[in-house]
C-alpha cells in the first residue's frame, strides 16, 4: 500500500478547467465504478420507508439499485448526467455539491465516486448536515490520500515540461482519513468508521481513455493539437508502472470509505 500523502486540498476558488461529463464516454470508460460501488450499498443498508440523497449520482446507476427499496432523491452537478439518471426514470436534479438545497429532509446522504471533485468540502459536509434530519447518517467513497498518485505524477510532470503550472490543473481533493474525519468532527459528525481503501482497479481500454474521461482539466491546459501527445508520454512512463501481464492497465486507486451519522439530538 502506497504510504498516503497530505491531500491536495482545494482553496476554494482556485479555479481548474470544469470537468465535462459525458453519459456514454462516462459507461464505456468507467462502468466500473458503479459496479464496485456496490460495498458501499452494503454499508448504506437502505430500508423501505427511508428517503435517501444520492449526492453526485452520475448518470444514476447506483442510485437506480437504492430505489428498489427506498425512495432516492439524486443530484449531480453535470446536466448531462442528470439527463441520463431521469432516462432510468429517476428523481434526479442538477446542483452543486456544495450548495444543496435540502433541510432535515433524508434518513441518510449516499455518495459514490463524487467528494474528490467537489473542492470546497466544509461546503459540502455541511450541506451533508443540513439535508439530513436528526440520527441520520452519511455513507460514502471517494478517493482518498494516494489515490491515482502515479497517474497524476506523470500528468504533472507532463505539463511541468511546457513549462506549465501541473498542479495547477489539478482538479481532485484527496483526504486522508484524518483529515476528513476532523472535518466531519467539527462540523458535528459522529464517525462510525473511515479508511483508505486500496482499489487497484483494471481498466476496460487503454490508460488515455481514462484521461480523456477523467482528466480533462489536464489536457485542457495544452493546445488541442499537443493532446495526443501529451496521453502519449503519460502512458509511455506509466506502462512498466501499470499493465500487468496479461496486458492490462491496472490503475492504482484508493479510496477512502465511511459512515458517519449526525447526532439524534441535533
Amino acid at each position: 500500500m502506497p504510504r498516503p500523502r497530505p491531500s491536495n486540498t482545494a482553496v476554494p476558488g482556485k479555479r481548474v478547467v470544469d470537468q465535462r461529463w459525458d453519459p456514454r464516454r462516462y459507461q464505456e470508460n468507467a462502468g466500473f465504478v458503479a459496479v464496485l460501488g456496490a460495498p458501499l450499498l452494503d454499508m448504506l443498508a437502505p430500508k423501505p420507508g427511508e428517503r435517501i440523497l444520492d449526492l453526485g449520482c452520475g448518470d444514476g446507476a447506483l442510485t437506480e439499485k437504492i430505489a428498489t427499496i427506498a425512495t432516492v432523491v439524486a443530484v449531480d452537478a453535470s446536466a448531462d448526467q442528470i439527463e441520463a439518471a431521469r432516462a432510468r426514470g429517476l428523481d434526479a436534479h442538477v446542483m452543486d455539491g456544495t450548495r444543496l438545497a435540502f433541510e432535515s429532509e433524508f434518513d441518510a446522504v449516499f455518495s459514490n465516486a463524487a467528494l474528490h471533485w467537489m473542492r470546497d468540502p466544509d461546503a459540502v459536509i455541511a450541506g451533508v448536515w443540513r439535508a439530513l434530519k436528526p440520527g441520520g447518517r452519511f455513507v460514502a467513497e471517494c478517493g482518498g490520500a494516494g489515490n491515482v498518485e502515479m497517474i497524476l505524477q506523470a500528468l504533472v510532470a507532463a505539463l511541468n515540461r511546457r513549462s506549465l503550472d501541473g498542479r495547477a490543473a489539478t482538479p481532485w481533493y484527496f483526504p486522508a482519513p484524518e483529515e476528513y474525519r476532523a472535518r466531519l468532527e467539527r462540523r458535528g459528525f459522529r464517525v462510525e468508521s473511515i479508511a483508505l481503501v486500496p482499489r487497484p482497479t483494471p481498466l476496460p481500454g487503454p490508460l488515455g481513455d481514462w484521461l480523456d474521461t477523467f482528466a480533462e482539466s489536464f489536457l485542457a491546459a495544452v493546445p488541442p493539437v499537443e493532446r495526443p501527445a501529451v496521453k502519449r508520454e503519460v502512458e509511455a512512463e506509466l506502462r512498466p508502472k501499470l499493465v500487468n501481464a496479461e496486458g492490462v492497465w491496472v490503475t492504482d486507486y484508493v479510496r477512502l470509505r465511511f459512515a458517519a451519522r449526525k447526532p439524534a439530538e441535533a
